[in-house]
């Protein structure tokens, strides 16, 4: 590293001696699953059914539109083996090889969030639930299932968040929590939370043995309750327990319906204070505009207005990690569905255009608010699936990667080639800059530049090797393209640990951190 605050300190950093850069490893491929920008898709209806979205796994004795429903009337009407044999075979073939070349290829897909239920892990998981007895032996090949599907999605170069989706006693009173009970009996049981730790924990510790290795995180839960009890309590005793397994997992928890309390409670989770001794945590809101009256009554320029402020709290409770914790979020759930009232408000010749414009400007705000999203959803029995199919979305070009995901081999590598050249020159334009700044408005204060400049070299090798971490494991990391470090306020919370980065200065470091990756991003296009 050329250093340009170096053998003479500056007149301003006379109180501390600028010391050696710490040495710390470069992004590893298994961080660059976690923490790049996602762009990606839910895989639907798979691990948990829905009757909405695959009605062929619903004999005409199921009496609702769960997964419990479902295995029940199956289990009565053509017994154990053979609904053993229906459930494999839909586990199997449900995301199709030409399903992944086109997440990859078409979509240009990342990252995929891969809803479970408790009951996907076996009988093991299932006592004392409605999923005991005979039900739960229909899942004994479940979570082999699940590592299945992740080893053929790692294999196309995505990550794969695994979302706990349905929870015991559920963790909100639909469908998609495993049965139509109607309650969120999660929260009020202390057993149901025990066994979901449980749960949680036994992917962790198979995660520790590197049976998912692109894994981008675990979700505790899928739409909490609003206001749900105990529920902080319990996000934070399971936090607890993955980060004394594996201590760098990012860990999702839902926002119950409130982001800028989630996020203030992340933040205080992921605050300076809490250095290494807590999993980085990720909150995860999901954005839809056609269940409530307020959306109906909207016509869809209106709610298309609405889109920019819908991540409000996370870029008000973001971006310094030192003086507020790292706020972070994703949009774990969004479509392009708006209410027929709604569509009522405009002419029919109109619907095809605003269709895209709502589409996106979600894109366009998820990715300047969030570190990453996932639409709802890729695979049902109806596809392509209109407003609620990733496949037809992206045909339809009202929802698209970011273009940097789709350069070739050759024009990432002449990207990095040129943020390499550039460096220099740029680095020292950023502490220049920086120090003029601080001269002119603390004139005779003393400061740690030299922390800025340690920062700003880091954090620009960090975005170039994120960018170039395709290219240089072609074959491993599926297609070409170029990513982006998208988590960004939990990677510098995670570099401020590694590199021992505190004190009262540490806000220098941050600085020159952040100024370095987007040095680096701005020549890199991305």
């Amino acid at each position: 590293m050329k250093s340009f605050i170096k053998n003479k300190l500056h007149k301003n950093d006379a109180a501390s001696e600028a010391q050696p850069a710490p040495q710390v490893q470069p992004p590893s491929q298994q961080d660059v699953f976690q923490y790049r920008y996602h762009f990606g898709t839910n895989v639907g209806s798979i691990f948990v059914l829905e009757k909405w979205l695959f009605n062929k796994m619903f004999d005409g004795s199921a009496k609702g539109g769960s997964e419990l429903d479902a295995v029940t009337a199956s289990l009565r009407e053509r017994g154990l083996d053979a609904t053993k044999q229906k459930w494999a075979d839909h586990w199997a073939n449900a995301l199709s090889d030409s399903d992944i070349d086109f997440l990859r290829d078409t979509a240009k897909c990342n990252t995929v969030r891969l809803p479970i239920g408790y009951f996907t892990l076996g009988p093991n998981f299932c006592g004392g639930t409605p999923f005991q007895g005979e039900p739960s032996q229909v899942y004994e090949q479940g979570w082999n299932a699940v590592l299945n599907m992740c080893t053929r999605l790692a294999q196309a170069g995505m990550g794969v968040l695994i979302d706990l989706h349905a929870v015991p006693g559920g963790c909100n009173g639909n469908d998609h929590s495993g049965t139509t009970s109607g309650k969120a009996d999660h929260w009020n049981s202390k057993s149901n939370r025990q066994l979901s730790k449980s749960c949680l924990t036994f992917i962790t510790n198979e995660l520790a043995q590197g049976k998912i290795p692109n894994a981008t995180g675990l979700q505790f839960c899928n739409e909490a309750e609003h206001n749900a009890p105990h529920m902080y309590d319990w996000y934070e005793d399971v936090t607890a327990a993955i980060h004394g397994v594996v201590p760098t997992l990012p860990v999702y928890v839902s926002d119950a319906w409130d982001l800028k309390t989630a996020l203030k409670w992340s933040s205080k989770m992921n605050s300076a204070k809490n250095l290494g001794r807590t999993s980085p945590i990720v909150v995860d809101t999901h954005k839809y505009y056609t269940f409530s009256d307020s959306d109906r009554n909207q016509g869809p320029q209106q709610i298309i207005g609405r889109i920019p402020g819908a991540l409000q709290p996370a870029k008000e409770l973001g971006g310094s990690v030192v003086d507020r914790g790292a706020a972070q979020c994703y949009v774990g759930e969004w479509s392009c569905v708006l209410d027929g009232k709604t569509w009522s408000k405009v002419q029919p010749e109109e619907k095809g255009g605003l269709e895209r414009q709502f589409g996106q400007a979600q894109c366009q705000s998820w990715y300047e608010a969030s570190g990453g999203h996932a639409f709802w959803t890729a695979k049902m029995q109806w596809m392509d699936g209109g407003g609620w199919g990733f496949v037809q979305q992206i045909k339809s070009g009202n929802i698209a990667a970011p273009d940097y995901m789709g350069v070739s081999f050759e024009e990432a590598n002449s990207r990095i080639e040129k943020a390499n050249s550039e460096k220099e020159n740029l680095k020292q334009q950023g502490v220049q800059g920086h120090v003029g700044y601080w001269d002119k408005q603390s004139p005779g204060k003393q400061f740690e530049h030299w922390r800025f400049e340690q920062g700003w070299d880091l954090g620009f090798d960090d975005a170039v090797a994120f960018a170039g971490m395709r290219a240089r494991w072609q074959g491993r990391m599926g297609r070409a393209g170029l990513d982006k470090i998208g988590m960004l306020d939990i990677w510098i919370w995670k570099r401020m640990n590694e590199t021992g980065t505190k004190g009262s200065f540490a806000w220098e470091w941050e600085q020159g951190y952040r100024q370095g990756i987007r040095a680096a991003q701005s020549v890199l296009g991305i």
